[in-house]
C-alpha cells in the first residue's frame, strides 16, 4: 500500500472509531437540554437522592434519557425520564428477573385516576412489592411498557415521558 493511501486509510479508521462517541455526545446534550430536573417530592413526600446501582449506571449510558434513584424514607423510587419512544425503556420486572428474583404478578392497581402495574419480587428471604407506570405530560398513562412503546411509535403520545417504579418491602420496611 502506498504511504499516502495507508495514512488516509488509518485516518478513516480513526474517524470510524470516534463516530459513535460523537453521535452519543450529541444525543446526550440533546437529552440534557430538554431534561426538566428531578421532582423534589413524590406523592407528597420529599425525595432524597440515592446513588445509582452499578446496573442502573450501566443502563443509563445507552439510555435516551435520564435515570434517577430516590427514597421517600419508606420506599425506593426509580424515575426514568425519556424523550423519545425506545425499546431501551423496559419493564422493571425484566430487571428483577435478570437479577434472580422470582415474580408473582398482581392485577393492575388503580389509585385515583392512576393505573399501576405490580408484582411481588422474591429472592431468598427478601420480598418486595413493586409498582410502575409511565406518563406523558398530556394525561396519557400506561401500566404496560409495550403498550406505551406502540402508542409512542404510532404517534398516539408525545414525549417526554416519566416511567416511575416504586418498591417497598412487602413487610412494610424500606427495601
Amino acid at each position: 500500500m502506498r504511504p499516502l493511501a495507508a495514512m488516509a486509510f488509518a485516518g478513516l479508521c480513526v474517524l470510524a472509531a470516534l463516530a459513535p462517541a460523537c453521535v452519543e455526545s450529541g444525543a446526550s446534550s440533546r437529552v440534557m437540554a430538554g431534561f426538566p430536573g428531578w421532582p423534589a417530592s413524590f406523592e407528597g413526600k420529599p425525595l432524597s437522592p440515592l446513588p445509582l446501582t452499578p446496573i442502573e449506571a450501566r443502563f443509563q449510558q445507552n439510555f435516551p434519557g435520564r435515570v434517577g434513584r430516590f427514597s421517600d424514607g419508606e420506599r425506593e423510587i426509580v424515575i426514568r425520564w425519556v424523550d423519545r419512544g425506545t425499546r431501551k425503556l423496559h419493564a422493571s420486572s425484566d430487571c428483577f428477573k435478570a437479577n434472580g428474583y422470582e415474580l408473582a404478578m398482581r392485577p393492575v392497581k388503580i389509585v385515583g385516576n392512576e393505573r399501576w402495574s405490580g408484582f411481588i419480587a422474591s429472592r431468598g428471604a427478601q420480598q418486595l412489592e413493586v409498582h410502575e407506570r409511565i406518563t406523558d405530560g398530556h394525561g396519557g398513562q400506561w401500566s404496560d411498557v409495550s403498550a406505551w412503546y406502540w402508542a409512542a411509535q404510532l404517534g398516539q403520545t408525545n414525549g417526554p415521558w416519566w416511567a416511575i417504579t416504586v418498591a417497598k418491602s412487602a413487610s412494610g420496611h424500606a427495601p
